[in-house]
């Protein structure tokens, strides 16, 4: 297979084959239903993580077939990713694996004009897309497709490593376990130090049919629930801010100095948010009046009764909300917003969940983007995801990024700062319009702290 796309009129990569990859060992036959806590993905996008490192170019092929090696062995612990989604005979939906699957698709590319410095200060991901497959896939589609797809495309001084997870299966916490893992065993260690917990049924074991088709174009347009660059709907733009520890310590600061004696400090999370809840609000020039949403996707493991283990392989955040006038967010001290936070993450307790996914399981709704509500600023990922120590044997990534599927006005991603300690780098999603005004907003980037 070989061919070669073109994004913009500067990114030229060729493909050089394609290849599958399944668990060295034979695995037999496997199965597992999804659950309550997975169903609702089914209509997002493919997540998708591209990693950027320095060096290894000059040892290109061997480098991808030792990728190819540990991939084989890491995929003997966690084989739903070499699998397919599939539906029993009362349509409820599961990750299936057989031995005669074809298994993880990896495709091998060369862009050899473009550097790594290129791509790590490129803040949109229009430039990104060819380095990361599934761009614009659902879920959905895992039924006949790879629940993992990976493409490594040698640079002109370096490697992209692009990925993309059937979102259906797993979540944030999960992938950046395996992708641990994989480079575990990349360095010599001949079996997963933490092997996944496989059992979705312990969390929750009710078996739910849907009905589901494939939505309708508009509802797959770019702009309402993908990639960014679509034709309907309003232009959006992306870009990577960059907190050192010192400016966080600074917000952090600042936040908890209105906090009266006794009260629970906010976390850096909390201070964080509230600042970039504000800084959406201005740039947006909304009405006092106007209602704005706060969503983050927490995670669940520790919050169920029992707890689950870090290790829990699947599905296990659910969607926190909490709202306001915009008006009301903006006259009152950040300490408003914060302690609005505070509360909804504090009260997401087993009772919550349960609740949630009871309401959920009496009427099954797909979500889609615009559920994330209105006006809203919603937050993904997480900077206490190590996502800078994912070393295959050739060195720490220079960069990590999302990629195009999932974004919407309004999405942020937290990861690690590539300097560690408590740096975080924020990625978000706005309309064009706002995001200029966010650029100029000094109070939002700290110019005057």
């Amino acid at each position: 297979m070989a061919g070669e796309a073109t994004t913009e009129g500067t990114m030229k990569v060729k493909i050089l084959n394609k290849s599958h990859v399944k668990p060295k060992k034979p695995v037999g036959r496997r199965e597992c239903q999804l659950v309550t806590f997975d169903l609702p993905y089914i209509a997002f996008y493919y997540n998708q993580k591209l990693l950027i490192y320095k060096g290894g170019q000059a040892e290109f092929e061997d480098i991808v077939e030792k990728l190819k090696d540990g991939l084989g062995v890491v995929l003997e612990e966690f084989h739903q990713l070499a699998g397919k989604l599939g539906q029993d005979e009362d349509g409820v939906f599961k990750v299936e694996y057989d031995d005669d699957m074809d298994g993880v698709e990896v495709v091998a590319a060369v862009a050899e004009g473009i550097s790594t410095a290129d791509l790590v200060v490129e803040e949109g991901t229009g430039k990104l897309k060819e380095l990361v497959p599934y761009n614009g896939i659902l879920n959905l589609e895992g039924l006949h497709r790879p629940l993992l797809a990976v493409q490594i495309t040698k640079l002109r001084d370096g490697l992209a490593m692009g990925c993309a997870f059937n979102h259906a299966i797993l979540d944030g916490t999960s992938t950046w376990h395996f992708m641990s893992s994989w480079a575990e065993i990349c360095n010599g260690a001949q079996s997963v130090s933490v092997p996944p917990f496989l059992e979705r049924t312990k969390a929750r074991n009710t078996r739910m049919k849907l009905d589901l088709s494939l939505p309708p174009a508009p509802e797959r347009s770019a702009s309402s629930n993908g990639d960014v660059n679509g034709s309907v709907g309003p232009v959006l733009r992306e870009k990577v801010f960059k907190f050192s520890e010192s400016t966080i310590d600074k917000i952090k600061s600042s936040v908890n100095t209105g906090q009266s004696d006794g009260s629970k400090p906010f976390s850096t999370f909390q201070a964080l948010s509230t600042h970039v809840w504000r800084a959406v609000m201005r740039a947006r020039d909304l009405k006092p009046e106007d209602v704005t949403v706060f969503t983050v996707f927490a995670d669940c493991r520790k919050r169920l009764e029992p707890p689950m283990p870090d290790n829990y392989f699947g599905n296990l955040i659910q969607a926190v909300f909490t709202g306001t006038a915009a008006g009301l967010l903006l006259a009152n001290p950040p300490e408003f917003g914060a302690a609005m936070i505070q509360k909804a993450i504090a009260m997401h307790d087993s009772k919550v969940i349960d609740a949630r996914n009871k309401e959920w399981e009496s009427n099954p709704k797909v979500f889609q983007f615009k559920d994330a509500g209105v006006n809203c600023v919603a937050v993904g990922s997480s900077p206490r995801f190590k996502v800078y120590e994912v070393d295959f044997g050739f060195g720490k990534p220079e960069s990590v990024r999302s990629g195009s599927n999932n974004r919407f006005d309004g999405m942020v991603y937290l990861y690690q700062g590539k300097s560690g300690g408590r740096s975080i780098d924020l990625e978000i999603t706005l309309e064009a319009s706002a995001m200029e005004k966010l650029e100029k907003d000094k109070e939002f980037l700290m110019e005057d702290a």
